[in-house]
């Protein structure tokens, strides 16, 4: 009999981490609209890879946040320190054409929009993600839990910092900030 290890399958016996859970990213990306949206609604998928890219990333958040602070103030950029980055990822994301991505996207997209929690429209060359009145719900609830205060509090500062940007903002200075981290990473590579 082949062990399952040898062709890459992991026992059923071991447990879940909460990147393999559906439910959690649903739940993150629920807060992401409450929080980070206007109105609990997000226009283009491009502007909510990246908001939730600066969620999930708190040393790239704080790096492009002082950088962004840092041009406001005195026109340069201070390009990020290499250590600051370093810092605890929950839920890697990949390298895709259009910068920081997650593959399971569309799948938690649908699940949400199946459980009547989100609808996706198409508004013009963009998509919106929006709240339904359940989704509003769902997503007070979920502010309230402890495990994902956190969260709530970084999606806070994002929005604060980059909420009123456009997706094309938010890309370009994600690949101007790190190149080396992302915008040279290959396609489909995950992001450290």
């Amino acid at each position: 009999m082949r062990s399952l290890n040898r062709i890459g399958l992991r026992p059923a016996s071991l447990p879940l981490s909460a990147d393999d859970v559906i439910e959690f990213h649903a739940a993150r990306l629920l807060l992401l609209l409450s929080v980070c949206g206007v109105s609990g609604h997000i226009d283009g998928l491009t502007k909510m890879a990246k908001l939730d890219f600066f969620a999930r990333y708190p040393g790239f958040f704080e790096a492009a946040r002082d950088a962004t602070e840092s041009r406001d103030t005195n026109g340069a950029t201070d390009l990020p320190d290499q250590n600051q980055l370093e810092n605890y990822v929950e839920s890697a994301m990949v390298r895709h054409h259009y910068g920081p991505w997650d593959k399971r996207y569309y799948h938690v997209l649908a699940y949400l929009e199946s459980r009547h929690l989100v609808t996706i429209t198409k508004k013009s060359k963009t998509y919106r993600i929006a709240l339904t009145d359940l989704g509003h719900e769902r997503s007070k609830l979920l502010k309230m839990r402890p495990s994902f205060v956190p969260l709530v509090d970084r999606m806070r500062e994002v929005k604060i910092t980059f909420g009123a940007k456009n997706g094309s903002f938010l890309k370009a200075l994600i690949y101007r900030l790190f190149d080396e981290e992302v915008g040279r990473r290959p396609m489909g590579e995950v992001i450290y």
